[in-house]
């Protein structure tokens, strides 16, 4: 109560905060009359005059009030855009690192501005992260002209460009791309062998667009880069077939949790069928030999019975095509992880792709904490204000509108079904539609959308339907949402980032209606007509109520149903919102109140009568805060676990880069050659033991694989008073040896090469099956709580205790790589780059959040270093010496015996 007072008399928080920066506000304002004055060659000089101020000494805080200013001038001349005070406001938020949440229709783009170019003066590089490509490019373009006008640089980071085009737009003093984009381009760089290969510069500070999206809808899948494994599609294909066969009573479904368990009738029937497919060894399906059979088995029943067909996918010119839960867009070429995208494929009856392995990974949250600075802006932020704090020590500022808002938000009505429900939702939209006034209706499934469509066509009203089958149309559709009588059913957020303005889109209709218009009189004449009638239009609109928002169901956040509603009232314009609900909807199912209220909705609700009642708004707020709270702690878990990996990441990327970047390695490989003698000896000769007890037959064996050397360890052992310490010098110094004598045959420039090249290859080697062993492990390490033992504590020893064993193996397999390579005199050709497959893997649901494209296409290029191929002489040695009798003895995928470098498959396997 006394908080309530205290908030009456002197404001919220944030409302003192906003407060605090009005001086500022008034000195920038100060600077706008001589600014105006300038000629457009002064004020782009201003640029000049602001680094000339930096480099003697001046902060960016001393300048935000002239350099804020001279955007706003800028702006003005080349948008016809001038910024409001509370886009001032927003600038300043961003320039501090914190988040502004600005309702939609504030000019959040040209808020950006601000801050970019601020903190672009350096000339350190700043990355503008948006939600999708569209979004990118346009940006870059429309607001680029401002930062072009000004003397600064852009560069936009879109699919398929090559790494010279990358490296060009990251050289940028500003750079457009997406989140995705971003953070592949540092998991490819740390991939690289050569410094001058890499694309990125050090991080300076970035500005995310759409912040609750990027770092809290996407964050709770990691980005992973994965290269391909063997083909098992046929097993896929059987595992389908029986699993098709089971009924409900085999299986209990958590649609919660999202995960489909075997009953013991079911696990019974199951096993005799794969046994009488022959899939089965032995007559237990959980034997050890039936591991991979459980995994596809499960992968094939959650595809069968717990993803469905266009609510979590769609089949797209014979291909599985993922929708994004959050948008309802299409994800082309993104791909569902462990299995389970190959199971879906398997379901549908379409081409399987063979699955992937990881490459390398990081979660956004790790990503973007590396930011030295972090500012984000979007439209709804504040029920998440405390996860953005505590993952990355951000704040959220509400900034204040313009103009007060004028849309009104109506209570929930609440029907008993989902037929009830939408034959209501029909009748709403047919009569607002017959007085005008546009409806923009937000469903959550491209199923639900297409249901809705019916109802509209029986009821006569024309309408738009856009969702991932239009995916293509969206921003051309949902920018004349607000036009005249326009309905428009778009599923869950699509078009997010596009404005709808009442009466109709000037530029849309412009590149609709008139796709090949030149410049000149003509066009001229036509943008005045469109003018007009937009502006008529708007009038009628504006009459008739606004832009009328009309939600069929909750989404499972507040935030999702918030962006649906701020789509009306933009900019003081009048609108009204109201959401439709059902005991049918999948969050009153799940998660809302249990039985009892069913029972009483059911017994008291008559057909197609309807409630609104602000209780059942709270009844419906507090499952949405119960869902929220849930995907809290799924993001937290992946955080808390990706945080003992990131640890690991950085020195693995910090050892990479210290290689790259050293003229020579031989120190380190002289060192991992001790310490890897070290290890054989003490293994075979255990401290404070008597030479009697040392196991020299495993010495001299060791010596042989891991030296290539043969040495007289049984002479050595016979003289008196010998020591480990003794043996293990004299390993060394034979080893030593060994390498003096091959770098004087090939030269010691060439062998310094090779080092490097070996050392690289066999880090990234070993990380590779380190992560692979990670996730293994994090999948199972929760079982370790049933011997009430914290998983999270369990899964940092077992990574550690990993890590260490690794950094041994790489040791190891270093010196034998250089110990047993050969060297041959024919002309080097770098082996080919295998296709890497980019995915964004969600950890609860397996869903895969980004573009998956392949590594030629990403313009991914890896420069080899070593001039000279190193051959497998064990394995040439033994083949026959016509390579055509080689197939069948020499794995596809193994570097070919000839020694040219390539795979088999690619060299002499092609015969």
């Amino acid at each position: 109560m006394l908080g309530g007072i205290a908030k009456a008399l002197f404001g919220s928080s944030n409302d003192r905060y906003v407060k605090s920066m009005q001086p500022t506000i008034q000195r920038i304002a100060g600077f706008e009359p001589t600014l105006s004055a300038l000629s457009d060659e002064e004020l782009a000089n201003q640029t000049v005059l602001f680094r000339e101020r930096l480099d003697n000494g001046e902060s960016l805080d001393d300048l935000l009030p002239e350099a804020f200013a001279t955007v706003r001038e800028a702006a003005k001349r080349v948008l016809g855009q001038r910024h409001y005070d509370v886009q001032m406001i927003g600038g300043i938020v961003l320039h501090r690192g914190e988040i502004a949440e600005m309702r939609t229709g504030e000019g959040k783009t040209l808020v950006a501005t601000l801050a970019t170019y601020l903190n672009a003066l350096p000339g350190k590089g700043i990355h503008v992260v948006t939600v999708n490509d569209y979004l990118a490019s346009r940006d870059a373009d429309w607001m680029g002209r401002v930062y072009r006008f000004l003397g600064l640089t852009t560069g936009v980071i879109v699919p398929n460009l090559s790494d010279t085009e990358r490296r060009a737009a990251y050289a940028a003093d500003i750079t457009y791309g997406t989140n995705n984009e971003f953070g592949f381009d540092y998991l490819r760089d740390n991939m690289k062998y050569e410094r001058s290969q890499m694309v990125q510069r050090p991080f300076n500070f970035a500005i995310v667009d759409e912040v609750d999206s990027i770092l809290i809808d996407e964050a709770r899948t990691p980005l992973i880069i994965s290269g391909p494994t063997d083909d098992k599609s046929e097993l896929y294909l059987a595992v389908d077939r029986i699993v098709k066969q089971i009924t409900p009573d085999y299986y209990e479904l958590d649609e919660k949790q999202r995960s489909v368990v075997l009953t013991e009738d079911g696990t019974e029937a199951i096993e005799r069928s794969l046994e009488a497919a022959g899939l089965l060894q032995g007559a237990n399906l959980y034997d050890i030999e039936n591991t991979q059979v459980v995994h596809h088995l499960n992968q094939a029943l959650r595809a069968n019975i717990v993803f469905k067909r266009d609510v979590d996918y769609l089949v797209k010119d014979g291909k599985v095509v993922i929708i994004d839960e959050f948008t309802g867009r299409m994800m082309e070429g993104r791909r569902w992880s462990d299995g389970l995208h190959q199971a879906v494929e398997a379901k549908e009856g379409v081409n399987i792709e063979p699955e992937n392995q990881t490459l390398a990974s990081i979660t956004f949250q790790n990503y973007f904490r590396m930011y030295p600075k972090l500012g984000g802006m979007t439209g709804t932020a504040a029920t998440e204000a405390q996860e953005f704090f505590q993952i990355y020590k951000m704040n959220v500022v509400t900034i204040p509108t313009n103009n007060p808002i004028r849309r009104i938000d109506e209570d929930d009505e609440f029907y008993k079904n989902l037929q009830d429900k939408f034959r209501a939702i029909a009748k709403a939209i047919r009569e607002k539609s017959e007085i005008g006034q546009p409806v923009l209706v937000g469903t959550v499934s491209i199923e639900k959308s297409e249901l809705l469509s019916e109802f509209l066509k029986h009821e006569g009203v024309a309408h738009n339907v856009l969702n991932a089958r239009h995916h293509d149309r969206e921003a051309h559709i949902v920018a004349q949402a607000g036009r005249l009588g326009a309905v428009t059913i778009a599923t869950n957020m699509a078009g997010r980032g596009t404005d709808i303005q009442l009466g109709g889109n000037l530029e849309f209709r412009l590149a609709d209606e008139y796709p090949d218009l030149a410049e000149g009189p003509e066009r001229d004449a036509i943008v005045e007509r469109l003018k007009a009638e937009i502006e008529e239009e708007k009038e009628k609109v504006l009459a008739a109520g606004g832009l009328f928002v009309l939600g069929t169901e909750r989404h499972e956040s507040r935030r999702i149903d918030n962006q649906l509603r701020g789509r009306s009232g933009r900019q003081g314009d009048p609108g009204l919102s109201r959401f439709y609900l059902s005991l049918d909807d999948d969050l009153l199912r799940i998660f809302g109140p249990q039985t009892m209220f069913a029972k009483m909705m059911n017994k008291n609700l008559e057909d197609g009568e309807a409630i609104v009642s602000p209780w059942i708004s709270k009844a419906i707020q507090t499952a949405q805060k119960k869902v929220e709270a849930r995907n809290y702690d799924i993001r937290k878990q992946v955080v808390e676990y990706d945080d003992v990996m990131n640890d690991q990441r950085k020195v693995i990327y910090e050892q990479r880069s210290d290689i790259m970047d050293a003229e020579t390695v031989d120190e380190v490989v002289a060192d991992m050659r001790a310490d890897t003698v070290n290890t054989l000896v003490a293994d075979a000769c255990p401290p404070n033991s008597y030479p009697e007890q040392w196991n020299v037959e495993q010495l001299q064996a060791a010596t042989q694989d891991v030296l290539g050397l043969d040495l007289p360890i049984d002479d050595w052992m016979a003289e008196d008073g010998i020591e480990p310490d003794m043996l293990a010098e004299r390993i060394q110094a034979a080893a030593a040896a060994a390498i003096e004598a091959k770098t004087a045959d090939i030269g010691i420039e060439t062998w310094r090469g090779v080092e490097k090249n070996v050392l690289l290859q066999s880090l990234d080697h070993h990380w590779k099956e380190h992560l692979a062993t990670l996730d293994a492990l994090r999948q199972v390490i929760h079982l370790r709580s049933y011997a009430q033992k914290t998983p999270i504590n369990e899964y940092k020893q077992e990574a550690f205790s990993l890590f260490e064993r690794m950094l041994v193996a790489i040791r190891e397999d270093v010196t034998r790589v250089l110990a047993h390579a050969r060297f041959m005199s024919a002309p080097p050709e770098l082996p080919p780059m295998p296709d890497f497959v980019t995915s964004h893997v969600d950890s609860l649901t397996g869903e895969d959040d980004t573009n998956d494209f392949d590594a030629a296409s990403r313009g991914f290029v890896t420069t080899r270093i070593a001039p000279l191929q190193l051959a497998q002489p064990a394995l040439a040695d033994a083949l026959s010496e016509d390579p055509a009798n080689w197939a069948g003895q020499v794995s596809r995928n193994a570097p070919c015996p000839c020694g040219s470098g390539r795979k088999y498959k690619h060299c002499h396997g092609t015969y």
